[in-house]
Protein backbone atom coordinates (compact mmCIF):
# COMPACT_ATOMS: atom_id res chain seq x y z
CA UNK A 1 0.00 0.00 0.00
CA UNK A 2 1.30 3.42 -0.98
CA UNK A 3 -0.12 6.32 1.05
CA UNK A 4 0.26 10.02 0.22
CA UNK A 5 0.32 12.56 3.05
CA UNK A 6 -0.56 15.98 1.58
CA UNK A 7 0.57 19.07 3.50
CA UNK A 8 1.30 22.73 2.82
CA UNK A 9 4.85 24.06 3.21
CA UNK A 10 3.96 25.13 6.74
CA UNK A 11 1.20 24.79 9.29
CA UNK A 12 0.56 21.04 9.53
CA UNK A 13 -0.10 19.86 13.07
CA UNK A 14 2.95 17.67 13.74
CA UNK A 15 1.09 14.96 15.72
CA UNK A 16 -1.53 14.69 12.98
CA UNK A 17 1.25 14.04 10.46
CA UNK A 18 3.64 11.86 12.44
CA UNK A 19 1.26 9.56 14.31
CA UNK A 20 -0.68 8.39 11.21
CA UNK A 21 2.62 8.19 9.29
CA UNK A 22 4.08 5.88 11.94
CA UNK A 23 0.86 3.82 12.05
CA UNK A 24 0.77 3.14 8.31
CA UNK A 25 4.49 2.46 8.00
CA UNK A 26 4.42 0.14 11.04
CA UNK A 27 1.64 -1.75 9.27
CA UNK A 28 3.86 -2.20 6.20
CA UNK A 29 2.67 0.63 3.96
CA UNK A 30 4.91 3.12 2.19
CA UNK A 31 4.27 6.75 3.14
CA UNK A 32 5.15 9.68 0.88
CA UNK A 33 5.14 13.35 1.89
CA UNK A 34 3.54 15.45 -0.86
CA UNK A 35 3.44 19.25 -0.69
CA UNK A 36 2.81 22.28 -2.85
CA UNK A 37 6.52 23.21 -2.69
CA UNK A 38 9.76 21.24 -2.74
CA UNK A 39 12.23 21.21 0.15
CA UNK A 40 11.07 20.83 3.75
CA UNK A 41 7.75 21.55 5.42
CA UNK A 42 7.48 23.28 8.79
CA UNK A 43 5.15 21.46 11.17
CA UNK A 44 3.56 23.03 14.23
CA UNK A 45 2.39 22.05 17.68
CA UNK A 46 -0.74 24.20 17.74
CA UNK A 47 0.73 27.68 17.14
CA UNK A 48 4.36 26.89 17.99
CA UNK A 49 6.93 25.70 15.47
CA UNK A 50 7.77 22.02 15.75
CA UNK A 51 9.85 19.77 13.46
CA UNK A 52 10.60 20.05 9.78
CA UNK A 53 10.16 17.18 7.33
CA UNK A 54 11.54 16.57 3.83
CA UNK A 55 9.10 16.68 0.92
CA UNK A 56 9.21 13.59 -1.27
CA UNK A 57 7.10 14.93 -4.14
CA UNK A 58 5.27 18.12 -5.04
CA UNK A 59 1.66 18.09 -6.21
CA UNK A 60 3.02 18.93 -9.66
CA UNK A 61 5.04 15.68 -9.65
CA UNK A 62 2.57 13.36 -7.90
CA UNK A 63 -0.56 11.79 -9.31
CA UNK A 64 -3.34 9.84 -7.65
CA UNK A 65 -2.28 6.82 -9.74
CA UNK A 66 0.97 6.70 -7.71
CA UNK A 67 -0.96 5.97 -4.49
CA UNK A 68 -3.57 3.71 -2.95
CA UNK A 69 -4.81 6.21 -0.35
CA UNK A 70 -4.51 9.79 0.91
CA UNK A 71 -4.10 11.22 4.42
CA UNK A 72 -4.79 14.90 5.11
CA UNK A 73 -3.27 16.10 8.40
CA UNK A 74 -4.83 19.13 10.06
CA UNK A 75 -3.54 22.22 11.74
CA UNK A 76 -5.31 25.51 11.12
CA UNK A 77 -2.96 27.01 8.53
CA UNK A 78 -2.17 23.80 6.63
CA UNK A 79 -5.61 23.09 5.11
CA UNK A 80 -6.29 26.79 4.68
CA UNK A 81 -3.19 27.09 2.46
CA UNK A 82 -3.93 23.85 0.61
CA UNK A 83 -7.47 24.87 -0.31
CA UNK A 84 -6.08 27.96 -2.04
CA UNK A 85 -3.87 25.84 -4.29
CA UNK A 86 -5.80 24.55 -7.30
CA UNK A 87 -3.35 21.71 -7.96
CA UNK A 88 -3.63 20.48 -4.34
CA UNK A 89 -7.43 20.60 -4.53
CA UNK A 90 -7.39 18.70 -7.83
CA UNK A 91 -5.03 16.10 -6.30
CA UNK A 92 -7.48 15.56 -3.43
CA UNK A 93 -10.50 15.36 -5.74
CA UNK A 94 -8.71 12.79 -7.92
CA UNK A 95 -8.71 10.27 -5.04
CA UNK A 96 -12.49 10.59 -4.77
CA UNK A 97 -12.88 10.29 -8.55
CA UNK A 98 -10.75 7.11 -8.47
CA UNK A 99 -12.67 5.63 -5.51
CA UNK A 100 -9.58 5.53 -3.28
CA UNK A 101 -9.71 5.98 0.51
CA UNK A 102 -9.11 9.40 2.03
CA UNK A 103 -8.53 10.24 5.70
CA UNK A 104 -8.73 13.78 7.14
CA UNK A 105 -8.36 15.04 10.70
CA UNK A 106 -9.14 18.26 12.55
CA UNK A 107 -9.29 21.24 10.14
CA UNK A 108 -8.29 19.14 7.10
CA UNK A 109 -11.91 18.70 5.91
CA UNK A 110 -11.70 22.33 4.77
CA UNK A 111 -9.80 20.94 1.79
CA UNK A 112 -12.65 18.49 1.15
CA UNK A 113 -15.12 21.39 1.15
CA UNK A 114 -12.98 23.12 -1.48
CA UNK A 115 -12.72 19.91 -3.52
CA UNK A 116 -16.55 19.72 -3.54
CA UNK A 117 -16.66 16.05 -2.47
CA UNK A 118 -18.89 16.16 0.62
CA UNK A 119 -22.46 16.07 -0.71
CA UNK A 120 -24.31 13.23 0.99
CA UNK A 121 -21.30 12.24 3.13
CA UNK A 122 -21.24 12.00 6.92
CA UNK A 123 -18.06 13.15 8.61
CA UNK A 124 -16.53 14.93 11.58
CA UNK A 125 -13.92 17.64 12.02
CA UNK A 126 -12.77 20.32 14.38
CA UNK A 127 -16.05 21.97 15.49
CA UNK A 128 -15.38 25.30 13.75
CA UNK A 129 -15.43 23.54 10.35
CA UNK A 130 -18.95 22.05 10.82
CA UNK A 131 -20.86 24.93 9.19
CA UNK A 132 -18.60 24.77 6.12
CA UNK A 133 -19.20 21.01 5.90
CA UNK A 134 -22.97 21.47 6.18
CA UNK A 135 -22.93 24.24 3.58
CA UNK A 136 -21.01 21.88 1.26
CA UNK A 137 -23.78 19.26 1.56
CA UNK A 138 -22.18 17.03 4.19
CA UNK A 139 -23.62 15.86 7.48
CA UNK A 140 -21.43 16.79 10.46
CA UNK A 141 -21.39 14.63 13.59
CA UNK A 142 -19.44 15.00 16.83
CA UNK A 143 -17.66 11.63 17.10
CA UNK A 144 -14.00 10.65 17.57
CA UNK A 145 -13.82 8.91 14.19
CA UNK A 146 -16.30 8.55 11.35
CA UNK A 147 -15.87 5.98 8.60
CA UNK A 148 -18.19 6.91 5.75
CA UNK A 149 -18.68 4.40 2.95
CA UNK A 150 -21.70 6.15 1.40
CA UNK A 151 -20.03 7.50 -1.69
CA UNK A 152 -17.40 6.76 -4.29
CA UNK A 153 -14.74 5.93 -1.69
CA UNK A 154 -14.18 5.38 2.01
CA UNK A 155 -13.78 8.66 3.90
CA UNK A 156 -12.26 8.53 7.40
CA UNK A 157 -12.44 11.66 9.55
CA UNK A 158 -11.58 12.64 13.12
CA UNK A 159 -12.06 15.77 15.20
CA UNK A 160 -8.76 16.55 16.93
CA UNK A 161 -5.36 15.29 18.09
CA UNK A 162 -7.07 13.63 21.05
CA UNK A 163 -8.76 11.28 18.55
CA UNK A 164 -5.50 10.13 16.93
CA UNK A 165 -5.61 6.62 18.38
CA UNK A 166 -9.04 5.93 16.83
CA UNK A 167 -8.04 7.75 13.62
CA UNK A 168 -4.85 5.71 13.20
CA UNK A 169 -6.66 2.44 13.92
CA UNK A 170 -9.24 3.25 11.24
CA UNK A 171 -6.57 4.23 8.70
CA UNK A 172 -4.57 1.05 9.22
CA UNK A 173 -7.75 -1.03 8.86
CA UNK A 174 -8.68 0.74 5.60
CA UNK A 175 -5.17 1.09 4.15
CA UNK A 176 -3.76 -2.43 4.61
CA UNK A 177 -0.22 -3.07 3.31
Amino acid sequence: MRVAFLVAPQGAEERELTRPWKAVTAAGATATLVSTSAGRIQAYHHLDKAGTFPVDLTVDEATEADFDGLVLPGGVANPDMLRLNGRAVAFIRSFFDAGKPVAAICHAPWTLVEADVLRGRTLTSWPSVRTDIRNAGGTWVDEPVVICTDGPNTLITSRRPGDLEAFCTAIVAEFPP
